[in-house]
C-alpha cells in the first residue's frame, strides 16, 4: 500500500473530537493535543461526512450547552490526509483531502459543544463495510445484556492468554481490516494471537470486568454500531499488568442475524 488515509486531529487549550461517517475517530485535549489515526475502515466510496466537535460532552453524558468567552488561544483542526508510506502525516507534506478548523477570536462569545461538518468525495475505492448495513439498535436493554456477557467472556479469556473467543466474535472485523489495509486475514489473526499470548507473561494481566450498571453503550454510525465503554468513557475491554501498565482495546459491536459481533 503506497498511500494511507490518516485523520490528523489537533487542539490547543480545548478538547476536540473528530468523527467520520458518524463514528468518533479520535479525541484530543491538553494532555494529548495531537492524534494520528488511520481511517480506511471507516471511509466509504463516494461522499464521506467529516465532523469536528469542540468541547464535546464526555461519552454517555448529555450535551449541556455552555457559553464561553474566548481568550483567543483555543483552536482545533481535523485534517484528512493522504501521505505516502513512510512520510509524516502532516498537511505540510501530505495531500489534504478535507479539513475542518475552528478558532474563536479574543473576546468572542461562543457556545459549546460546537460542531462543524463537511462532506468530501474520496479518490479511493472502498468496499461496502458490514457496519453500514447493520440494523439500527432499537432495544438497548437487550443489547446491553448481550454485550455484558460478551465483554466479560472476552476479558476473562484475555487474562488467561486465550485469543480464540475474540477471534470468533471479531471474525468480520479481522476480515475487513485486512481488506482495508491490503493485508491477509490470517496475518491479522496471527498478530492478535501473539499480542494476547504476551499477556500471560509476568506480571499477570488483570482485566476490568464490567457489569450492566458500569457498561456504557454509545450509539454511533446512526445507531448501527455500539461503542462499548465504561461509565468514565474508557474502553470497556481493558486491564493492567501487575506493574501498572495499562492495556485497552476499542470494541464497537453490531447485530448480525440477531447476534452481536465485534465489527470495529
Amino acid at each position: 500500500m503506497e498511500r494511507l488515509l490518516i485523520m490528523r486531529l489537533e487542539a490547543v487549550s480545548c478538547t476536540a473530537e473528530a468523527w467520520l461517517n458518524g463514528v468518533p475517530i479520535a479525541r484530543v485535549g491538553p494532555s494529548q493535543p495531537t492524534r494520528l489515526v488511520p481511517v480506511h475502515e471507516f471511509a466509504v466510496a463516494g461522499a464521506n461526512e467529516l465532523a469536528l466537535v469542540v468541547q464535546p460532552a464526555p461519552p454517555g453524558m448529555p450535551e449541556e450547552p455552555q457559553v464561553q468567552l474566548s481568550d483567543g488561544q483555543a483552536w482545533a483542526s481535523a485534517h484528512l490526509l493522504l501521505p505516502r508510506m513512510g512520510q509524516i502525516a502532516h498537511q505540510s507534506n501530505a495531500r489534504t483531502l478535507a479539513q475542518l478548523e475552528w478558532h474563536a477570536p479574543d473576546g468572542e462569545v461562543f457556545e459549546t459543544p460546537l460542531r462543524t461538518a463537511g462532506s468530501v468525495e474520496l479518490p479511493i475505492a472502498f468496499p461496502r463495510w458490514r457496519w453500514l448495513d447493520a440494523p439500527v439498535v432499537q432495544d438497548m436493554a437487550a443489547a446491553k445484556t448481550q454485550a455484558v456477557k460478551l465483554l466479560q467472556r472476552l476479558a476473562v479469556d484475555l487474562a488467561r492468554g486465550d485469543p480464540e473467543s475474540f477471534i470468533t466474535a471479531a471474525r468480520l472485523r479481522f476480515e475487513e481490516l485486512a481488506l482495508a489495509y491490503q493485508r491477509k486475514p490470517a496475518d491479522e489473526v496471527g498478530r492478535w494471537r501473539v499480542e494476547v499470548q504476551s499477556l500471560r507473561s509476568v506480571p499477570p494481566f488483570k482485566p476490568v470486568l464490567l457489569t450492566a450498571s458500569s457498561l456504557l453503550l454509545r450509539p454511533v454510525a446512526e445507531g448501527r454500531l455500539l461503542e462499548c465503554l465504561s461509565a468514565d468513557g474508557q474502553a470497556a475491554l481493558r486491564g493492567e499488568r501487575g506493574n501498572g501498565t495499562l492495556r485497552s482495546w476499542p470494541v464497537r459491536v453490531a447485530f448480525i442475524e440477531g447476534r452481536l459481533h465485534v465489527l470495529r
